[in-house]
């Protein structure tokens, strides 16, 4: 594929048809698409409403928690003996992790659009969480779908997404992870098109989702840059965040891409390896395809049949990507890599041990590739890694990993 022009900003967003290039896009049923075209010019409206932007300020501040710190982690600098490394602490937000960022925004939206009902999907159930939560603050009734593998694997998270008011209905179909959970809300939505909301998670599906989460989950990035600049007096030399459908990586990069000496890493789930279909990095083994309204890159079989992967990981268990990291990695101004399973083991421990912080295994990724390069840095080299989420929730599948028992 030739490589596409040079943008004159990596941050101008998709076209008017929501395209990143050629990636991107809305294709949806059509019952669906006038529903998608009212909730984008709600977002157009809102995005520029003073009135909208301080309650969503309101709620960041005082109910999520925001800022969130960036920590230099000192225990991990010192035992990889390279580049200064500072976490982004989205762990420390309500709920435990970035996805509160969006859940506050879209729950405003759809406010403004007076739906009544609240759906969404989840694979590690910090989404899950999330949305139920927001769903507890506002009033609403909420229904989260989770493949039913997810289910079996994140059970704490299912048990608080049910106190907070929510119903979790498992699905069974393929293998049970957040491919098939996305499915079924996709068809929840058609079936009730007039009275509900479906609060997305991740920066994919059809336009405008792709761009509003992104927008929402900037704050992450936006946070990074000015508190960087405050503590070292100067931008960081590399940032690093993992990529499942890519939110949180994208609220971290998009505020930096045009920083022309930042470099940026996206690390995906490379499972058990790349030779096999064991892994869900869609951007390092998979090619460009249609799933959950938008075109990107995806992992498929030659007759273009979508597979369902596998990572250690719930939260990085997708077969795709939102649309602008496949843009961005075909431009070039992302590098993506993969992480193996027992690779996000190694840093999960280690992090636990030498920072007392429990990472999520999302984020674990994210250190991991962190745990590589770092040692070949210079000392006055700065680093930031997304830390995405707690990893209380993983703490199960660590076990059963390591051949414990809790």
């Amino acid at each position: 594929m030739n490589k596409p022009a040079m943008p004159n900003s990596f941050r101008t967003g998709p076209d008017e048809q929501g395209m990143f290039g050629i990636f991107g896009g809305r294709f949806v049923a059509e019952t669906l698409m006038p529903l998608i075209l009212d909730l984008e010019e709600q977002w157009n409206k809102a995005k520029t409403d003073p009135e909208f932007k301080a309650e969503l300020q309101n709620l960041s501040t005082h109910y999520a928690g925001r800022p969130s710190k960036l920590y230099f982690a000192e225990g991990l600098t010192k035992h990889l003996g390279g580049a200064k490394v500072y976490f982004k602490r989205e762990d420390l937000n309500h709920t435990g992790s970035h996805k509160i960022n969006n859940c506050l925004g879209q729950i405003l939206l759809a406010k403004r659009m007076g739906k009544k009902r609240i759906i969404a999907e989840t694979g590690a159930g910090q989404h899950g969480v999330a949305s139920a939560t927001v769903a507890a603050r506002f009033g609403y009734p909420c229904v989260v779908y989770m493949g039913a593998t997810d289910v079996a694997r994140q059970s704490p998270n299912v048990f608080r997404m049910k106190l907070l008011g929510a119903e979790v209905r498992p699905v069974t179909a393929g293998h049970g992870t957040l491919k098939d959970a996305m499915n079924e809300a996709l068809r929840d939505w058609v079936t009730n098109v007039e009275d509900t909301y479906y609060l997305i998670g991740t920066a994919a599906g059809p336009h405008p989702y792709p761009e509003l989460v992104r927008d929402f989950q900037s704050v992450i990035g936006t946070e990074a840059r000015a508190q960087m600049l405050e503590q070292e007096g100067r931008l960081p030399d590399v940032i690093i965040a993992a990529v499942g459908g890519g939110s949180n990586a994208i609220g971290l990069f998009h505020p930096f891409l045009d920083d022309k000496d930042v470099r940026i890493i996206g690390i995906e789930a490379g499972g058990r390896g790349l030779d096999g279909i064991e892994h869900c990095a869609s951007m390092s083994a998979g090619k460009p395809g249609v799933l959950h309204g938008n075109r990107t890159y995806l992992l498929q079989n030659s007759d273009g049949q979508i597979l369902d992967g596998h990572s250690i990981s719930a939260g990085l268990d997708y077969p795709g990507v939102g649309p602008e990291h496949s843009w961005l990695r075909d431009s070039g101004r992302v590098q993506y890599e993969p992480i193996l399973d027992d690779e996000a083991l190694e840093a999960f421990q280690l992090t636990t041990r030498v920072e007392g912080i429990i990472p999520a295994l999302e984020s674990a990724h994210a250190i991991a590739h962190a745990m590589k390069i770092v040692p070949k840095m210079d000392k006055d080299q700065l680093v930031i890694v997304n830390l995405s989420g707690r990893g209380d929730k993983d703490v199960h599948t660590v076990a059963n990993m390591l051949g414990m028992e809790i």
